[in-house]
């Protein structure tokens, strides 16, 4: 990933933030069919390592798990956070001088990690308990569900019908492109053109990134 100075993220804890809060991860491997990619929600544990240890599940049926070695594999996973089109309109200094084009906005992370299939029902188990506490709370459900509202047999064929992957993050690489390198009026500027189209993250982001 091109990365110039200015947006370069660096800072740990909003390189896990991004990987928390945007748990939608684009999982890349490279299989005897060339370059994939599977779009799949991940756990974060930050506990384990400097990185932390991402865990997430597929499909049996998709082949991704099983083009995998048996000792693991090296893969990227791609989280992307806020992002938001960026007018020149906006920028307080344009009719002065003119000399402004659009651009685009971003966060992303860049997970790099060894991957290892889990093809254990416990930890699929235990994973999905997690993952679905954790979403039900985060969709403000009154009653929250969990797996023991459906049917023991029913949550069991599910569960056969997945395989759990785990893998070991080595290195996060970050990239904040929010206005750094613009004067800090333009900046806020863009950040308040962007909220008015109802972008509150992006928006935040860039009125923060002037420590960034």
């Amino acid at each position: 990933m091109y990365i110039p100075t200015a947006f370069e993220e660096h800072r740990p804890g909003e390189l896990q933030r991004v990987l928390r809060e945007h748990p939608l991860g684009a999982l890349v491997t490279h299989g005897p069919n060339g370059l994939d990619a599977n779009h799949i929600p991940f756990e974060l544990d930050e506990a384990t390592g400097p990185h932390g240890t991402l865990r997430a599940h597929v499909a049996r049926a998709n082949p991704v798990w099983r083009e995998v070695p048996a000792d693991g594999a090296d893969v990227l996973v791609i989280f992307q956070a806020s992002e938001a089109y960026i007018s020149p309109n906006w920028y307080p200094s344009k009719p002065e001088h003119h000399r402004h084009v659009p651009t685009w906005n971003y966060q992303v992370v860049h997970a790099h990690g060894r991957l290892r299939v889990m093809d254990d029902e416990r930890f699929v188990r235990g994973l999905v308990a997690r993952l679905t506490r954790e979403h039900e709370q985060r969709s403000l459900q009154e009653k929250p569900w969990k797996m023991g509202d459906s049917a023991p047999e029913f949550i069991d064929g599910l569960l056969q019908a997945i395989v759990g992957i785990e893998i070991e993050v080595t290195r996060l690489v970050g990239k904040s492109k929010l206005g750094q390198n613009r004067e800090e009026r333009d900046r806020l500027g863009a950040a308040a053109g962007v909220a008015g189209l109802g972008n509150v993250e992006a928006a935040e982001a860039m009125r923060g990134a002037g420590g960034a």
